[in-house]
């Protein structure tokens, strides 16, 4: 449950509260403070995610210390040959949305300030967070001052580019003669058409923190979701299953000094819940049938994606080992796993092909879907496929096998 946070004021700049009360820092240039800033929105606190790992943080990627790779200018992404796959991915760069198919990319939005995209159900939109930079006013310590502050707004446009985008809703916070404004982050619209799952600490920044709401498109009303919150840590990293039966988010947690993120599988009907991990795990993403969830996995040394049991949460194939792989999506095929990939200072999309059958996958290629390109790393992409180009009848589950370790369990 939401608890009050009064003895602190709201922080546009610093949603999970753990940083410094002050003005919101510019707009970083550098590709490395924008992974500074995806580590702390993130909350991935544990050790050198993504930074350290295997690529190396001035080398060729390959940790030789080579000279570090340049990425392609705002509003350029770099798709190679071997890029090829069924449906769209959606995701930022530099402060646009852009959707890919095997052959190039096209440009959504051009505000500058637009992130975390994700897909409706349907496919015909797609939902993301714009920001705008503003001048606020907020008394602080019982002194008023003025603070360059973000204003989150929620947004959706067609995803054929044929309207202008809409907005849904403003975050921006009045209250007398002050201004503030309270975060959007991650909206993931549900498959009703009209509920989106986001994290916010709105209506009022001064009395939330940023947790997992839900939000009525028609009424244009939140609902406060009930489940635990670990202080300002909040939660973060929603997705719905198919069927809106299930959803997974996680909770934000902190052992000493390090960050403890455990994914929690949250029943839409009853309200129950279930934590599916131990502390590193977040990001999460259901497979087609809802049976199995990719997630990152965090450690000490960086980041890897995995894929677990969706009822238990066991761990039942490390897809990658590089230490600097994160923010996965699966296909709507079932067949591929789309993440992204840190090499040297820049961020690009990645495609591990699986080959064998569930549970007992395997990663038969993995494949760049785009080129030094410098996506953003706060924004995990997402895919869609038509309906109609997805196959006709998804292949049954495997039986059981024997061993403990790999044994699939049945669908919730």
């Amino acid at each position: 449950m939401t608890r009050p946070v009064r003895a602190r004021p709201p922080r546009a700049g610093d949603p999970y509260g753990v940083g410094a009360v002050g003005s919101w820092i510019a707009p970083v240039a550098s590709l490395v403070g924008l992974l500074i800033v995806a580590i702390v929105t993130l909350n991935l606190l544990n050790g050198e995610l993504p930074l350290g790992g295997g690529s190396g943080s001035n080398g060729d990627g390959n940790g030789n210390g080579g000279p570090a790779r340049t990425a392609a200018p705002s509003g350029v992404v770099i798709v190679p040959d071997e890029a090829t796959f069924d449906g769209s991915i959606v995701y930022a760069k530099g402060g646009s949305i852009f959707i890919q198919v095997d052959d190039g990319t096209t440009q959504l939005t051009d505000s500058g300030g637009d992130s975390m995209p994700s897909w409706s159900p349907d496919g015909e939109w797609v939902f993301y967070i714009k920001t705008t930079f503003e001048r606020g006013y907020w008394p602080v310590r019982g002194r008023p001052a003025r603070y360059d502050i973000e204003v989150p707004e929620l947004m959706r446009v067609r995803s054929d580019g044929s309207a202008e985008p809409e907005s849904l809703l403003s975050g921006a916070f009045k209250e007398g003669k002050y201004n503030w404004s309270f975060w959007m982050r991650q909206p993931v619209l549900a498959p009703d058409g009209r509920t989106v799952a986001l994290v916010t600490d709105s209506p009022n920044p001064e009395e939330s923190n940023v947790v997992l709401q839900f939000f009525d498109i028609e009424t244009g009303e939140f609902t406060p979701v009930d489940v635990p919150d670990n202080g300002v840590l909040g939660h973060q990293d929603p997705i719905w299953r198919h069927d809106a039966k299930f959803l997974l988010y996680v909770l934000n947690g902190r052992d000493g000094s390090t960050g403890a993120p455990v994914i929690v599988r949250y029943e839409t009907a009853s309200g129950g819940r279930k934590v599916l991990t131990s502390g590193g795990y977040l990001q999460p993403s259901f497979s087609p049938d809802g049976r199995y969830i990719a997630a990152t996995r965090t450690t000490s040394r960086g980041s890897d994606v995995v894929i677990l049991d969706g009822a238990t949460g066991g761990e039942l194939l490390r897809v990658t080992s590089d230490d600097a792989s994160f923010a996965p999506t699966w296909s709507p095929a079932g067949d591929g796993i789309a993440f992204l990939h840190l090499e040297g200072q820049t961020v690009d999309l990645r495609l591990a092909r699986l080959g064998g059958s569930a549970p007992r996958w395997m990663v038969d290629e993995i494949v760049n879907l785009t080129e030094v390109s410098g996506l953003d790393p706060v924004s995990r992409p997402d895919w869609f496929i038509p309906a109609d180009q997805l196959p006709a009848t998804p292949p049954p589950p495997s039986a059981a096998p024997s061993s403990a370790a790999g044994s699939p369990s049945p669908a919730p």
